[in-house]
C-alpha cells in the first residue's frame, strides 16, 4: 500500500502526463493518413448532383483546403473543447455518433474479458499445479486450438450450431443480453488462450520459489498455498494482460461486430470508411485510443498496488 494519498496522486498524475504526447502523435498520424485519402466533404454533404462551385465553397467553409498543419492545430484546439467535428454524411456531432454505438462495444468487450479471465485463469492454475498430467495436456491443447482459429470462423461455427441447427440463440442484433452470448464466447476464445498460457507460465515460476516450499513445510493447506501465496504474485503479468486485452477488444471488435451485425464502434468505423466520412473515422479512432490509454493507467495503478516496487520508479520512494 502507499504511504498516504500524496504518493498515489503523484503516481497517477505522472502516468496521465505520459498520455499527452501519445495522444498528440496518434491524432497526427490518423489525420495525416486520412488527409491522403481522396475525398470531398462538399460532395458527401451536398450530394453528387451539386455544382462544382457549390462543392468548392462548402470545402472552403469547412477548412478542407487549408494546409495540413493548420487543420491539425485546429483539430487539437477543438478536441480539447470536446468537439470532434461533425459527420459529413449524417450532419450529427461525431461525439453523438460514437456515444450511440459505444455501449454495444463496451458490453461486448467487458463480457468477453470477464469470461476469458475467469476461464483462462482457472484453467491456467489447474494446468500449473497438475503439470504434465492429462489435465495439463488438455489445457495447453485447448489454448493452442483457440489461438489458432480466427475469430470470424469461430463466430460462424457458433452461429451454425446454436442458431441454425439448435435454434436456441440469436445470431444477430443487440436488443438483449441474449444476443451477446455468442459474440462474448467468440471474443473470449483468444483471450482464454492467452490468459491460460500466461497464468500457467507465471504459476509454474512462482510455485517453485523458496517461500512456497516454506509455506508447504509449515503444514499449510495446499489450497491456501496456491490461492494466498502463489496466486497473488503470479497475477502480476496477468493483470497487465487483462488491461491490454480489454483495450484491444474495444478497438478490435470490428470482425465480431460484422459477423453478428452488432451496431458498435467497430462497425461504425467500417461504415464511415466505406462512405469516406473522415471526421467520424478520426473521432472514433481517437476515442478508442483514449479509452485504451485510460485502461493502461488503471492497469499501472493496480500493478503498483499488487507490487509496490513499481511505484518506486515513479515517485522515488519505497513503501
Amino acid at each position: 500500500m502507499f504511504r498516504g494519498g500524496i504518493e498515489m496522486k503523484k503516481f497517477i498524475f505522472k502516468r496521465i502526463l505520459f498520455l499527452i504526447p501519445t495522444l498528440l502523435v496518434v491524432i497526427f498520424i490518423v489525420n495525416f493518413i486520412m488527409a491522403l485519402t481522396p475525398s470531398s466533404p462538399g460532395v458527401l454533404i451536398l450530394g453528387e448532383n451539386a455544382s462544382q462551385e457549390a462543392i468548392e465553397l462548402k470545402n472552403e467553409e469547412l477548412g478542407y483546403n487549408d494546409p495540413f498543419f493548420m487543420q491539425y492545430i485546429r483539430y487539437i484546439k477543438n478536441a480539447v473543447k470536446g468537439d470532434l467535428g461533425t459527420s459529413w454524411k449524417t450532419g450529427r456531432k461525431v461525439t453523438s455518433e460514437i456515444m450511440s454505438r459505444l455501449p454495444v462495444t463496451v458490453t461486448l468487450a467487458l463480457g468477453a474479458v470477464i469470461i476469458g479471465t475467469f476461464v483462462g485463469i482457472t484453467l491456467g492454475i489447474i494446468s500449473a499445479i497438475k503439470q504434465y498430467s492429462f489435465l495439463d495436456f488438455c489445457g495447453t491443447t485447448l489454448a493452442m486450438i483457440l489461438a489458432s482459429f480466427p475469430g470470424f470462423w469461430i463466430g460462424m461455427m457458433l452461429i451454425i450450431l446454436f442458431s441454425l441447427i439448435l435454434g436456441i440463440l440469436p445470431s444477430y442484433g443487440a436488443t438483449s443480453l441474449k444476443h451477446f452470448i455468442l459474440p462474448w464466447i467468440t471474443a473470449a476464445c483468444p483471450f482464454i488462450a492467452s490468459q491460460l498460457r500466461m497464468t500457467r507460465t507465471s504459476m509454474l515460476e512462482v510455485i517453485r520459489m523458496d517461500y512456497i516450499r516454506t509455506a508447504r513445510a509449515k503444514g499449510q493447506k495446499e489450497s491456501k498455498v496456491i490461492t494466498v501465496h502463489a496466486l497473488r504474485n503470479a497475477l502480476l503479468p496477468v493483470v497487465t494482460l487483462i488491461g491490454i486485452e480489454f483495450g484491444g477488444l474495444l478497438g478490435g471488435t470490428v470482425t465480431i461486430e460484422t459477423v453478428f451485425t452488432l451496431p458498435g464502434v467497430g462497425s461504425l468505423i467500417i461504415e464511415s470508411i466505406r462512405m469516406k466520412d473522415i471526421p467520424v473515422v478520426i473521432g472514433a479512432t481517437i476515442m478508442l485510443v483514449i479509452g485504451f490509454s485510460i485502461l493502461m493507467v488503471i492497469v499501472d495503478v493496480l500493478y503498483a498496488y499488487i507490487d509496490p516496487r513499481i511505484k518506486s520508479r515513479y515517485v522515488g520512494k519505497h513503501v
